[in-house]
């Protein structure tokens, strides 16, 4: 597979905001080439299109798998697998938001939990520290039930919501006399 310059553009952008976020770059290179082709793509013309070894193609299949981004599929008369990436933006953004969630806020708020739990045992801290772990356990566990909330609405539902954000924002702010 050849890439034209918008292509490759695109994949070398995403892998570096990949890398930014924390994401290997090359997996995130091989989930836009992925999401831009229009049919499933075998480990090895991903490798040769995207100039990566075999090898490190195939441990970025296997993470891009884990998140719930791609998957297997195979096409007739050829043994190999095939892979495929989700081609819906929400469903993309779901399964990072939730692989996000479950990999890093559910650990972080069971430790918050835990240390709130040992915090009332803890001598030697004191409270205004014991109040500052309250509030970001208290900020965690907020934006966690209202990711529950949240998470089973329509796309088309939430695309909604995000398009009022500004509007419910001025709605609800308070001006800094305190009035409405």
């Amino acid at each position: 597979m050849r890439l034209g310059p918008t292509m490759q553009k695109y994949i070398l952008h995403w892998g570096e905001m990949g890398a930014r976020w924390g994401v290997n770059r090359t997996v995130a290179q091989i989930h836009a080439l992925l999401f831009l082709s229009n049919h499933p793509l075998p480990a090895e013309d991903i490798a040769e299109t995207l100039d990566v070894a075999r090898s490190n193609v195939s441990n970025s299949l296997k993470e891009l798998q884990s998140w719930g981004l791609v998957r297997i599929t195979h096409m007739q008369g050829d043994r190999r697998d095939h892979f495929l990436a989700h081609q819906d933006v929400w469903q993309i953004f779901r399964a990072i938001v939730e692989e996000r969630k479950r990999r890093e806020i559910d650990p972080t708020l069971s430790v918050l939990r835990e240390c709130a739990i040992e915090a009332e045992q803890d001598a030697l801290l004191e409270q205004a520290t014991r109040d500052k772990m309250d509030q970001v356990l208290e900020f965690v566990e907020m934006l966690t039930a209202t990711y529950d909330d949240y998470k089973h609405l329509s796309p088309a539902t939430l695309q909604r919501f995000l398009k009022m954000g500004g509007k419910v924002a001025r709605l609800l702010s308070v001006d800094e006399k305190g009035n409405k």
